[in-house]
């Protein structure tokens, strides 16, 4: 049975659920008679919580507004919810609270326990957050994010059950780098120890397995350390249902006007290699012709033969028109 300091916190937390208790729930809750109960209760009010109680059979308690801010009772996910939430808000994305959150979360961090607060400490530093308007959220554990934030700051290896976006079940074993916030989903980015090669996966695709693998040393991430960039080439990549490597007869200081994620490998000083996606070959064969310079299509074998076609339904209606200066 709970002591009695104990058993009013639990009260309290109860309470705070926003909801109405009758007294029978209460008391199954804490293990205590109805009597106790209501003593509890008094006690509660004598020390400036309002907690209303409706007579009757269907009456019961519940916790009112007060004048004061009542101690909020977490257990351990909702304090890492609450103090990640806090820190995505102090590092901004919406306007005027940025200095209340940094606030708010460093009164919550002097209290947290100290096995919450290295949790929480982990998953904020190895968290990156990319801005955007909108996405469609895929719920993910704290737990599993918070496992994933350790291993990445204790350097240690991070084995999972992977489920691919075709389906396909796998098992990785991965030196974890960042998590990564963005449209609602969270994204790994890690190195893949048996595919030597760095990856992104969908935590929600992805289930811990345990214990975790030896420490490791550190790698360094490509596109210059820049974790953002890369989740934003990789997931786009991810999307597209045809992918397409052109020739383009122009140097790669002339691209620079390209639309951001497309891959752009100089060839020589008067040609380099553009590497891009899309869902339709009709409308990528357009897009390759907006950019202006002679090209040439070396894979897929389909988008050459879009070009083509395309090539000869303008022709024609050029071909038709009188030459200037013929009778």
């Amino acid at each position: 049975m709970l002591g009695t300091s104990a058993r009013l916190l639990k009260l309290l937390s109860l309470l705070q659920a926003h909801r109405e208790w009758s007294g029978p729930e209460l008391s199954a809750r804490l293990g205590v008679s109805t009597r106790t109960i209501r003593n509890d209760v008094e006690r509660l009010r004598s020390l400036g919580y309002p907690v209303h109680a409706t007579p009757g059979v269907a009456g019961g308690y519940r916790l009112g507004a007060g004048a004061a801010l009542p101690p909020l009772l977490l257990d351990d996910d909702e304090a890492v919810a609450v103090a990640v939430g806090l820190g995505r808000a102090a590092g901004g994305g919406v306007e005027g609270i940025e200095e209340t959150s940094v606030r708010a979360l460093a009164k919550l961090e002097q209290v947290l326990p100290s096995r919450l607060r290295r949790r929480v400490s982990a998953l904020n530093a190895y968290t990156v957050q990319i801005p955007v308007v909108s996405g469609t959220p895929a719920p993910v554990a704290p737990e599993v994010l918070t496992t994933i934030a350790n291993a990445a700051r204790d350097h240690e290896r991070f084995r999972f059950d992977y489920t691919g976006h075709d389906g396909e079940a796998t098992v990785r074993d991965v030196e974890p780098h960042r998590l990564v916030h963005r449209r609602g989903r969270w994204y790994l980015v890690g190195y893949d120890v048996e595919r030597r090669d760095w990856r992104t996966f969908r935590v929600d695709r992805l289930r811990p397995r345990t214990p975790g693998g030896p420490r490791f040393t550190p790698r360094e991430l490509p596109e210059g350390g820049d974790v953002a960039k890369y989740v934003e080439k990789g997931v786009s990549a991810a999307m597209w249902r045809h992918r397409a490597t052109v020739l383009l007869h122009a140097p790669a200081g002339r691209m620079g006007a390209l639309p951001p994620g497309l891959e752009v490998e100089p060839v020589d000083a008067a040609s380099c290699l553009v590497r891009l996606g899309g869902d339709d070959l009709a409308g990528m064969a357009v897009w390759i012709g907006f950019i202006g310079v002679d090209f040439e299509v070396l894979d897929p074998p389909e988008l050459a033969e879009h070009v083509l076609r395309l090539s000869e339904r303008y022709r024609r209606p050029a071909g038709a028109r009188p030459r200037r200066g013929s009778p």
